[in-house]
């Protein structure tokens, strides 16, 4: 199963790393990247193993979320991919955009 990102949530991801390098979090920048890389891409491996993304308004069954260090990542799995949607520092406002 194929794993693709929006490009939203590649900028997300970006942000993130950037806004804790530029706040001399270098070191935590690397790890929590590594992090969310790393379990996004053991992704396909465990399917359905995090919970359904219970913040998902008329979630059909296919969106699921997990958490890593304050930081939500969302995706939604279908027939062909794993499709990674948002990845967001999770202690904001859940509809906040």
């Amino acid at each position: 199963m194929e794993i693709k990102w929006n490009k939203r949530a590649i900028k997300q991801l970006l942000d993130i790393v950037e806004y804790l390098e530029d706040n001399n979090l270098t070191d935590y920048a690397s790890k929590i990247e590594f992090q969310i890389l790393h379990k996004i891409e053991s992704l396909p491996k465990k399917l359905e193993v995090f919970q359904i993304d219970r913040l998902k308004v008329n979630n059909d069954g296919s969106f699921y979320a997990f958490e890593i260090s304050n930081y939500r990542i969302s995706y939604r799995i279908s027939k062909n991919e794993i499709r990674i949607l948002r990845i967001r520092y999770s202690s904001r406002r859940p509809f906040t955009r």
